[in-house]
């Protein structure tokens, strides 16, 4: 019998700390693989090597995408089944998500594994760079489904209540990985191959802890028989899970454009190709750390908002968007200190001794960061609509910034005006998608008043 469910009694602070605190460390964790990697690489092998790792970040970029397009979609249809009381629905489920993940991940680390050279090339990768790139990569995708499944299952496990449980499989895999590291490259003098291969125990591990959670499911349970495909069921993972998909692929993307503008428009600096590449990839390693507390808040959101608008608690929904919102603000302008002030401090945690790099890498944040301090409100007002089964607007949020904006103007700016016109780019696109989310999400509110939907008491709030 399944037991109670929190999401939609419990207290929303409360929730909120228990959904997105997990959440955000786990995301964090994460994003540790790779800053791990750079931090030894770069003091081992130095520019080339920084430049060469990433190169492949598109890759894992994508392969994000692809995970979270499952495991958000999963998680976003299971929390509306469970606030309609559609338990079987549920469970299906889970069983044609498992089935997704599985086929998904063996066919892109397949894909990369044989377009080596060629996926390098598009990555972004300069002739220096390349074979050290091609080997990365390579390397890498035999950990590729385990890395999916941990990312996947993080929103999944997250949608039956257990966020810590996802957390601690992260923080596992992240601890050995830090600790083979220095093994691999300087012990064994392995270089970027012993960077690649540290990070592949520890994904292995951390898929195996989060494989290990299927007979242990609170509110839902794992049946063989669920997983055979279901058109309807899968059709739905896909449509929840589509922003998702697409904000990811649209950071891929962005890296990629960025790397070209940093190869191309670098050789025509003091800089060259190689500094503003490494630059660039630290900064979005960095970066990344930021974002994912923002992904973290607005995913913490996502099993309290499908829950409640399931159950029509839609005065709990507008709560959590708004107690959501301010805590975004607060991490934004946290973040936006950090990058403005500290850039050139950041930068030497990966390579010492290097003038250039660090006079290029203070320019590259302080630029490319400017706009960060309202850089939180599409990320909650996406995941939003995600979780009250609006596909269409979440993904129009999600890829305002990147797809509409930044790549265009990216375009645009450094052919005018060069390395800076094209880091101008990305301050202005969160300024963009900052004023589409507020027209949106105030939009949306104003339907649920004028449908009633929302309590007397929260709509005088609202005005």
């Amino acid at each position: 019998m399944a037991q109670e469910n929190i999401l939609g009694s419990e207290k929303i602070s409360k929730l909120l700390l228990h959904f997105s605190v997990p959440t955000v460390l786990t995301l964090m964790v994460n994003c540790l693989y790779n800053i791990v990697d750079q931090i030894f690489v770069g003091r081992a092998v130095g520019i080339n090597g920084m430049a060469a790792t990433n190169v492949a970040f598109p890759m894992v970029t994508l392969s994000a995408a692809l995970a979270l397009m499952v495991g958000d979609g999963c998680a976003a249809n299971i929390s509306l089944c469970l606030g309609r009381q559609e338990q079987e629905k549920a469970e299906k489920t889970l069983g044609n998500a498992c089935l997704l993940l599985l086929l998904v991940s063996l066919s892109l680390a397949l894909m990369i594994y044989i377009g080596g050279a060629n996926c390098a090339r598009l990555f972004g990768a300069s002739p220096a760079v390349l074979d050290d790139s091609v080997l990365y990569m390579r390397v890498l995708c035999f950990g590729l489904p385990f890395q999916m499944v941990n990312m996947a299952f993080t929103a999944i496990i997250r949608a039956d209540g257990k966020p810590q449980y996802a957390m601690r499989s992260m923080i596992i895999g992240s601890l050995i990985n830090l600790i083979l590291d220095p093994i691999y490259i300087f012990l064994l003098d392995m270089g970027i191959m012993g960077a690649a291969i540290a990070t592949i125990l520890g994904q292995m591990v951390a898929g195996g802890i989060c494989l290990a959670y299927l007979p242990r499911f609170t509110h839902i349970h794992f049946e063989t028989r669920n997983l055979r495909p279901s058109f309807p069921i899968v059709k739905q993972i896909l449509a929840l899970g589509f922003p998702s998909f697409c904000m990811q692929t649209a950071t891929a993307l962005t890296q990629i454009v960025m790397n070209r503008h940093m190869r191309e428009c670098g050789l025509l600096t003091k800089y060259g190709s190689e500094i503003p590449l490494s630059c660039y990839g630290v900064m979005m390693k960095l970066y990344q750390i930021a974002h994912a507390m923002f992904v973290g808040v607005a995913s913490g959101t996502q099993p309290i908002n499908g829950y409640n608008f399931g159950a029509k608690q839609y005065d709990r929904v507008k709560q959590t968007f708004r107690m959501a919102i301010v805590i975004s603000f607060l991490i934004s302008f946290v973040w936006f200190g950090i990058f403005q002030l500290g850039g050139g401090f950041l930068a030497e945690l990966f390579v010492v001794n290097e003038p250039l790099y660090t006079e290029f890498a203070v320019f590259c944040f302080r630029i490319y960061m400017m706009g960060f301090f309202v850089y939180g409100l599409p990320q909650v007002t996406a995941s939003f609509f995600q979780a009250i089964g609006k596909p269409a607007k979440s993904l129009l949020v999600a890829l305002s910034r990147q797809i509409l904006f930044l790549i265009p103007l990216s375009m645009l700016l450094a052919n005018r005006y060069g390395m800076t016109g094209a880091l101008s780019a990305a301050p202005i696109a969160d300024i963009l998608a900052f004023i589409l989310a507020g027209i949106m999400i105030l939009a949306e509110f104003r339907i649920w008043q004028k449908n009633g939907m929302l309590s007397l008491k929260t709509e005088n709030i609202s005005q």
